[in-house]
């Protein structure tokens, strides 16, 4: 074959595996990523912008984070919501749809509550209600990932993590860019701080959670074949009584999911913890510092929104749908590899902005590089880590994962503002770069632990379970 035809035959098969977007299952995870990705910068990035507005010091916005950890403990209930019916609504819609549509609703009422708070005459009000829709948002995600896991093959689940990442990127842009500009739009005067401006925006962001709630009244519950083939063998083997009901209930929730991880993996499972618990460190840590970064820089709301908000949740959309490809042309943990590289390296372009101050271009530049990173390894990252997932228990799983993801770095962001304001934020960005370091080690030495295949991971789980 000539180059000519390599190279034909190659572009050929690049746009064969862009068909994969109009898949009707693929084309939901684009609505329902909208939904999940909306709270999270509401009680986050969006938040901590309203905070600095209002007058609070940096050292309280980077505790204020730590409200983010609900995040990183959402393993410990994910076993409810994988095992537990919710009355009712689970009857009528399935256990998966039923945990989507509860909890949306609790996000909706949160922000609700937001809108109707004022950080600059009490912290105590908001920041129970930031806990409460964070909780929901959590228990959203724990769903949605089982959700998705459960509605495709696994050569397919980095087409689903792109499009995931797209809506919940879409939705980030709304809740970021949008919300700033909303709340431009209502403030009259920027000079001075006033609340309802951000009322209207919270409540504008509330509606939009019914894009969720419409999804999922309009989808259909997963039914995973090899889960469901064992449904009945698993049912009919529960002994009586109710103590011995409810001891069977908590092995299956609990204990089963954690057990059948450590024996896939064996020693590779503490490897596999550390490197999920690390890989988004450098972005984490620095996310907490980067909308009062850009405040103290001197950008006004107008600029954020239209540069690091909207071009850069462009560029992020570009960078996922590109990390889908990627997983699927040269492998996951390739791209892996790449996302966790380029991730930290840009993170210099900060620290380098710090210095230049209030610069449109250097800003764009960053902005730039960094969220086209920021969507490569997040779509590898969802593929990798659905790879390990399995499907008999792929919320409790999937939240075990997605937790130890950010549970370590959210406790380390905690101090983020204490350190900006000790030693700066070149001297800063420049360290959340380091931490990348070790993550590039992690991803060697995990390259050639398995990424069983679905139907593999199900016969190795015992049938006596």
């Amino acid at each position: 074959m000539s180059d000519a035809s390599r190279v034909k035959h190659r572009v050929i098969g690049f746009f064969t595996d862009l068909k994969v977007f109009t898949q009707p299952r693929v084309v939901r995870m684009l609505l329902l990523g909208f939904s999940a990705g909306l709270p999270l910068l509401l009680v986050f990035g969006t938040l901590s912008f309203w905070l600095r507005e209002s007058g609070v010091d940096l050292s309280t916005i980077g505790f204020f984070s730590l409200v983010g950890l609900v995040y990183g403990f959402k393993w410990t209930w994910s076993p409810l919501v994988d095992q537990l019916p919710i009355p009712f609504l689970t009857r009528k819609m399935g256990k998966r749809r039923s945990w989507l549509l509860a909890s949306q609703l609790v996000v909706a009422i949160g922000l609700c509550g937001m809108a109707l708070s004022d950080p600059a005459h009490g912290l105590q009000k908001i920041a129970a209600l930031a806990l409460l829709t964070a909780f929901a948002s959590a228990t959203q995600d724990i769903a949605l990932d089982a959700f998705r896991i459960e509605s495709a093959a696994v050569e397919e689940q980095g087409a689903m993590a792109a499009a995931y990442q797209a809506g919940y990127r879409g939705a980030m842009l709304m809740a970021s860019a949008g919300a700033l500009l909303i709340a431009a739009a209502f403030d009259v005067n920027e000079a001075t701080y006033e609340q309802t401006p951000w009322a209207a925006t919270y409540f504008i962001m509330a509606a939009l959670m019914g894009v969720g709630i419409i999804t999922v009244l309009l989808s259909s519950e997963p039914i995973p074949t090899s889960a469901s083939g064992n449904s009945s063998r698993q049912k009919g083997s529960i002994p009586a009584g109710a103590t011995a009901r409810l001891g069977r209930w908590l092995l299956v929730a609990f204990v089963l999911p954690f057990v059948d991880f450590i024996k896939r993996y064996r020693y590779d499972a503490l490897l596999l913890l550390a490197l999920i618990g690390s890989y988004r460190i450098s972005d984490v840590v620095m996310g907490v510092m980067a909308n009062p970064f850009y405040h103290d820089m001197g950008f006004s709301k107008d600029e954020i929104a239209t540069i690091s908000k909207v071009y850069g949740v462009i560029m992020t959309l570009v960078g996922a749908g590109l990390g889908g490809v990627l997983s699927l042309r040269i492998g996951v943990v390739r791209t892996l590899f790449l996302g966790a590289l380029l991730s930290a390296a840009t993170n210099l372009l900060f620290a380098w902005l710090a210095r230049r101050g209030d610069d449109l271009s250097g800003l764009v530049l960053t902005i730039s590089a960094d969220n086209l990173s920021a969507g490569i390894a997040t779509a590898a990252f969802i593929a990798y880590l659905s790879g390990l997932t399995n499907i008999r228990y792929s919320a409790t799983q999937y939240a075990l994962f997605s937790s130890a993801m950010l549970l370590f770095p959210k406790f380390i962001a905690g101090g983020s503002g204490v350190f900006v304001e000790r030693y700066g934020y070149e001297m800063f960005f420049t360290s959340t770069a380091l931490l990348g370091v070790p993550v590039l080690v992690l991803i060697f030495l995990a390259r050639n632990v398995a990424m069983f295949d679905r139907s593999e991971i199900t016969k190795r789980v015992p049938s006596s379970t």
